[in-house]
């Protein structure tokens, strides 16, 4: 079986160049963009996930090797006669992110893992740099089986997603308005992106996408950024704390009381449903949260 490069790795200067670009810029239009605590918390928990993800990497290879076994179809790795299967896979690992990514926000299990990319309360290529550290621990790897099932050699489908990986850092930023339209039309933007970041009632829960926004147009997820209603980032309960451990594990220690207090007819639920959900409705879900916030718009609409 062919081995492919790691595309993040020949990426990473061209990471830190952005970073220091943008760092410079912030310093000329406003420097609230960037807070030193914030950036530090942010470049650790990246290079505690690189850790992590060296540190189980070889078992998540041996279950893509385990499922491709099983493939139903032979699919070839030469760009030069399977250009096509190329294309193919990297268009159907990004419908995969987005799958993964909805889910992330809708199942608490899952958010558990991907809290971590959001607990910044700013906005900048350095928030990208905030991966799980607990990813294999909630078996989000599940979600690209599927492609190796079909056929798509795990060397192909591993370096799609480190295509897709890379192109995801750029639209971290506060830099860079508006693309053009067509582009704005198909692609994942840092407008786009900031809306997904964002935890004002309007935003939340929108655009999953990871390169191509059209899943989200497809799949009625998809929320534009208005000019009028800037993004605020974080999570609706904000972290409060640049503790790196905290940070990556503070969802977990949450399930983890939760689900030890529910009434055993409730345990579960703390697991797979919804992030906010309660079983006595003490607490709030973003659609809960959005459908307030309706609701108080339409009454003073009507006041008017």
């Amino acid at each position: 079986m062919a081995e492919l490069p790691d595309p993040v790795v020949y990426a990473v200067p061209a990471f830190i160049l952005l970073l220091i670009v943008e760092m410079l810029i912030s310093l000329r239009r406003d420097r609230s963009r960037y807070e030193a605590r914030d950036t530090l918390t942010s470049l650790m928990l990246g290079t505690g996930s690189q850790v992590a993800g060296a540190a189980v990497g070889a078992v998540v290879v041996g279950l893509a090797f385990w499922a491709y076994q099983y493939r139903l179809f032979d699919i070839g790795i030469d760009f030069r006669r399977w250009w096509w299967a190329w294309i193919l896979c990297f268009l159907l690992d990004d419908l995969a992110y987005y799958v993964f990514h909805r889910a992330a926000h809708r199942v608490r299990w899952f958010w558990a893992s991907h809290v971590i990319h959001h607990s910044s309360q700013h906005y900048n290529l350095s928030t990208a740099l905030r991966q799980t550290w607990t990813g294999f621990f909630s078996l989000t790897f599940l979600f690209r089986l599927p492609l190796f099932l079909i056929g798509f050699p795990p060397a192909m489908v591993f370096f799609c997603g480190g295509l897709n990986l890379i192109y995801q850092f750029w639209i971290h930023t506060e830099a860079i308005g508006r693309m053009p339209k067509w582009f704005e039309a198909v692609m994942n933007t840092p407008s786009h992106h900031r809306v997904h970041h964002g935890v004002n009632p309007r935003y939340l829960d929108a655009n999953y996408a990871g390169v191509f926004i059209v899943w989200d147009k497809m799949f009625g997820s998809f929320v534009p950024e208005r000019d009028d209603e800037p993004v605020r980032y974080g999570i609706v309960k904000q972290l409060g704390s640049f503790n790196i451990l905290w940070a990556a594990v503070h969802e977990w220690v949450g399930i983890a009381k939760d689900v030890w207090a529910a009434p055993w007819r409730h345990k579960l639920s703390y697991l797979w449903r919804e992030p906010g959900w309660s079983h006595d409705g003490s607490r709030m879900t973003s659609d809960m949260i959005r459908d307030r916030w309706r609701a108080g718009r339409a009454a003073e609409e009507a006041a008017e």
